[in-house]
């Protein structure tokens, strides 16, 4: 075990003594069996003089590869396989002569096809909760143990910001008329750059770079941990060899329903759906979305009580008291202390922690921000007001001088002892394909 005097991160052999107390119970033979028979039917579909469209040729090929080797690389091909199959299930997207519903058949067949969509809708929901709860114990696993001063604030704007980004690429792709696949595609790309993002907070290189260098009081332990997290044979590696197994078989199946599905359109004006493999297609439906839940409900919550540190409190205690950057200065009654930063770039981080020491009286200071342009005008940032603490932080919408003023003028007999940080960062900038290369 780690001493109370710092931090150390769980290393595999430790992750997997956790994981031998949460075994996964065996995934059901029913996806093994239905993966291969809807396989042996795409197999038929196939057999034709005519050409494959490209579609089918693709997924043709992602079903005879291995699944992904990460977890999430998994969780995000599910995802696009269940979104592939919901549209395939939309009745605007079924053969010409089934949306007809010409007969009983058809209508039997049109009334099972509603079902399918819903559950799959159902558990596409399921998923995007998950990854959506998962991202965020990462990110707040890492915040922990972080300062809790405007430097923490700091990194959660950012990121809030790189995320409203990133939905924004991900709708205007979506509205330009691209595939589910090229969606997948951006999304993968984008979740690769999160990775980099967390790497690059742990090196301080890259996209972080510029915020990194005032992290100061950060465990250097907690730096080189992000750096590592999903390196191939990293903690995260016992979950993939305990976990991935199971993950693995259902992206398996439902690789082969959409490919059943696809090919099963694709040749419908020839061969129609025989009783026996619509009932198998419902069956691998089924199958897949009750065990994918049960799969997700598992390592939720596994993965949310997993272990990678001792407790803040234990590995903090020392680190907190090291290189805190702070700075102390007595403000002398009747007078006031400022620090001026001149600033290039609009966008950049302004931001201020500050006490006053108390002794057997309470202290305040009057605390106020102004802006000064190149012409000299001054404009008020923050109005005059008296603290006796303060953590703050705003985005510079121009260039020019900004003055933060620490005001003491009102009191007469007693100095201020104040301690305090001010810091401008430049903005963070996305970095791109070409930048993450070098």
């Amino acid at each position: 075990m780690p001493s109370k005097g710092g931090m150390l991160p769980i290393t595999r052999a430790f992750l997997s003594s956790y994981y031998d107390k949460h075994q996964f119970p065996p995934i059901s033979d029913d996806v093994s069996r239905l993966s291969q028979q809807l396989h042996t039917c795409s197999d038929h579909l196939r057999k034709t003089s005519l050409p494959l469209p490209e579609g089918e040729r693709l997924l043709i090929k992602e079903v005879e590869m291995q699944p992904p080797h990460k977890i999430d690389e998994n969780m995000w091909k599910n995802r696009e396989q269940i979104e592939e199959i919901i549209f395939l299930l939309e009745r605007s997207h079924w053969p010409k002569s089934l949306q007809d519903q010409s007969t009983p058949e058809d209508v039997e067949l049109g009334h099972l096809l509603k079902k399918l969509k819903d559950k799959c809708e159902g558990i596409l929901k399921v998923l995007e909760s998950f990854q959506s709860k998962s991202s965020e114990n990462v990110f707040n696993t890492v915040m922990t143990y972080m300062p809790q001063d405007f430097r923490g604030a700091l990194i959660r704007q950012q990121r809030e910001r790189s995320e409203r980004n990133k939905k924004a690429q991900v709708d205007a792709i979506v509205t330009s008329g691209a595939s589910i696949r090229d969606k997948y595609a951006l999304l993968w790309h984008q979740q690769m750059e999160r990775r980099r993002q967390l790497a690059q907070l742990g090196s301080a290189a890259g996209v972080y770079k510029t915020v990194v260098k005032y992290l100061v009081g950060v465990p250097q332990v907690l730096l080189d941990f992000v750096k590592q997290i999903n390196d191939d044979q990293g903690p995260m590696e016992e979950q993939r060899y305990r976990y991935g197994p199971p993950m693995y078989a259902l992206t398996n199946l439902v690789l082969n329903i959409h490919l059943f599905i696809s090919l099963s359109w694709w040749r419908f004006q020839d061969i129609k759906l025989e009783k026996n493999q619509i009932c198998m297609l419902q069956e691998a439906i089924n199958v897949y979305a009750s065990e994918l839940e049960r799969f997700l409900s598992f390592i939720g919550e596994v993965f949310a009580n997993s272990p990678f540190f001792v407790t803040a409190e234990e590995a903090g205690a020392i680190e907190a008291t090291k290189n805190d950057d702070y700075r102390e200065t007595s403000v002398l009654a009747g007078t006031t202390f400022e620090v001026s930063l001149d600033v290039e770039s609009v966008n950049s981080y302004i931001a201020w922690d500050f006490s006053i020491a108390q002794g057997r009286i309470s202290m305040n200071i009057g605390f106020s921000i102004e802006y000064t342009n190149s012409s000299g005008q001054k404009t008020l940032i923050l109005p005059y007001r008296r603290y006796e603490s303060d953590q703050g932080n705003f985005c510079t919408i121009m260039g020019g001088k900004y003055t933060l003023i620490w005001d003491n003028s009102f009191s007469t007999f007693f100095k201020k002892a104040l301690r305090y940080k001010v810091d401008c960062i430049a903005p963070v900038v996305e970095s791109t394909d070409e930048e993450m290369c070098n």
